[in-house]
């Protein structure tokens, strides 16, 4: 809206507003629009959540130290979708339709975390959707986002093409050309449909499993989020992405506000939920932010790139896999808990430590990322 107002409107009247057509300026605005929502409007979401007793409960199974949380506001991911939509809508140019898929696989995925933990508060248990059902709306929803990226590949808009890290000449199609022609063509398109809903469901459930500690996951996300701006920015640089041999996407650079704003809407959430919290994101919060950042990859071709990006999550999700995977076949545990931060809990590290350390590898694991662009 602003971008709209600011530059393509009154540009030609008041030539510093030359100034908001430069992309590196919105994100940066868009940025501490989103930093700024979540710090003024963070103390009155959490005033409303404890009048309504939108609380946390906790598991009788995990760490003892957790149960002087029970009580403590939950659903604040509300609040970092909010900071996430609205400066967006603000600064990007809506004409880009990568932003617009990004702003309603966030929703949707906000969508379905809220309606789990309604339920929870409902029935004040920790118990929400059935697994099943929860899974059942994360497919749906990631699968109309891959049928929708498809579409837009007929128009010449996007490619199915997969950008396979460290080798640049590697870039299997997910297409199968044999049937594109006739009336098989839908059929065509059923690999790509079935690896981006994995890769995004995949992301949103990562993200979901790695929220179980204060700013644990918020903190991972800061530094993701960081990562796919920079990636994104890029793809959409015709002169950055032709020297990294990245696939060059004309209106994938807006992309890079929404990127900004996620970053920026979590330091403002990380304000109110680091140690000790004073709000946790919820499932509203974490499958959001989850689904968001695998939607960016998906749209930027970065999807084998995302578990390296984001390898805090994927170790939390791979624990948790494994832990499950050995019980039932075994009858025996690998971790003390799972996923695997409860295990360090277990064994005497404290949650502070836990959670510094395990910033400290998501930082590594980003950066790493970042280094294959040129190692190819």
């Amino acid at each position: 809206m602003l971008y709209w107002l600011l530059y393509q409107k009154l540009f030609h009247s008041f030539a510093p507003f030359r100034i908001f057509r430069y992309l590196t300026f919105r994100t940066a605005f868009a940025s501490l629009t989103a930093l700024f929502m979540a710090l003024i409007v963070g103390p009155a979401v959490i005033r409303h959540l404890r009048d309504f007793q939108i609380q946390q409960y906790i598991r009788d199974e995990g760490p003892q130290a957790h149960k002087k949380k029970a009580g403590t506001p939950t659903m604040g991911g509300v609040l970092i979708t909010i900071a996430i939509v609205i400066p967006t809508f603000l600064w990007a140019d809506l004409g880009s339709r990568y932003v617009w898929i990004a702003l309603l696989a966030t929703l949707m995925f906000a969508g379905i975390g809220f309606a789990d933990d309604y339920l929870k508060i409902v029935n004040r248990r920790n118990l929400g959707l059935t697994g099943r059902s929860k899974l059942m709306y994360q497919v749906g929803t990631g699968a109309a986002i891959a049928i929708t990226l498809a579409l837009l590949q007929k128009e010449g808009l996007y490619s199915t093409r997969l950008m396979v890290p460290f080798f640049k000449r590697t870039r299997p199609d997910l297409v199968i050309n044999s049937l594109l022609h006739g009336h098989w063509w839908p059929l065509a398109f059923v690999p790509f449909v079935a690896f981006v809903a994995l890769v995004i469901v995949g992301s949103s459930n990562a993200v979901n499993l790695t929220d179980g500690l204060d700013g644990l996951a918020i903190g991972c996300t800061i530094i993701t989020a960081g990562a796919l701006t920079v990636l994104t920015y890029v793809t959409g640089h015709a002169v950055l992405a032709n020297y990294l041999e990245l696939q060059y996407l004309p209106q994938v650079g807006e992309l890079t506000i929404f990127c900004g704003a996620m970053v920026g809407s979590s330091i403002g959430f990380l304000w109110y939920n680091a140690h000790p919290a004073e709000i946790f994101m919820g499932d509203v919060g974490s499958l959001a932010l989850g689904g968001a950042m695998g939607t960016v990859a998906v749209i930027i071709k970065q999807e084998l790139l995302l578990p390296f990006i984001g390898g805090i999550f994927v170790i939390e999700a791979i624990s948790v896999i494994l832990q499950v995977g050995s019980y039932k076949l075994r009858k025996k545990r690998i971790f003390k808990m799972a996923p695997l931060h409860h295990h360090f809990e277990l064994i005497g590290w404290s949650e502070s430590k836990v959670i510094a350390r395990f910033w400290i590898l998501s930082l590594v694991f980003a950066l790493f990322a970042l280094t294959t662009l040129k190692l190819r």
